[in-house]
């Protein structure tokens, strides 16, 4: 089983990269947070990897930190959830955002996720709630920035954007931490 990729990039995707490792080329598909950290062609790179086989196919799926493959392989326990939906999950919004999400129970940011629906969300919460242990950047949203968010997401912002700006908004009501996300967003 392949754990981890060092070389050099040989090309990149819109979600995957090919590593060239001592003249093979790896293919394996990586989340935003990943492909947004990489270099151009010929850079260096190193990749924690998760193999997933089936009967008709060996998938290599490639993070940036062991917390994003921790993350990955805890959401692939999930009945429903498979390799590209958890890559989708991870593409969406930061690790830790996630783990808040799920932890806090936040429905709203969960299946506002591309290919997350109510009960996908209902489920991620149910078996992953009492699993996920918070990192120190992940702070739940208060119940007021948890509708701000989800009023964003709404609108169709990414959780991740809806979290960060309901966090960094000032606002004692709904509107007005809406109008300064808002504003937060906008520039």
């Amino acid at each position: 089983m392949i754990a981890f990729l060092r070389g050099t990039i040989l090309e990149r995707a819109s979600d995957s990269v090919i590593v060239d490792v001592n003249g093979v080329g790896y293919r394996a598909r990586v989340p935003m947070s990943t492909l947004e950290q990489l270099g151009d062609s010929g850079a260096p790179i190193a990749l924690r990897i998760h193999t997933h086989v089936r009967e008709d196919d060996i998938s290599l799926f490639g993070f940036a930190t062991t917390d994003e493959l921790a993350l990955f392989e805890m959401l692939l326990g999930v009945s429903g959830i498979g390799p590209k939906v958890a890559l989708g999950i991870l593409s969406s919004a930061a690790a830790n955002e996630i783990r808040g999400a799920i932890a806090s129970g936040n429905l709203e940011i969960l299946s506002g996720i591309k290919g997350i629906g109510k009960k996908t969300a209902q489920r991620l919460v149910l078996e992953l709630k009492g699993k996920i242990e918070l990192g120190e950047e992940s702070a739940e949203l208060s119940p007021l920035d948890g509708e701000v968010a989800a009023t964003l997401i709404n609108l169709g912002y990414s959780a991740a954007e809806a979290q960060r700006a309901a966090r960094a908004a000032a606002g004692k009501t709904l509107e007005d931490k809406l109008r300064g996300a808002l504003q937060y967003l906008g520039g």
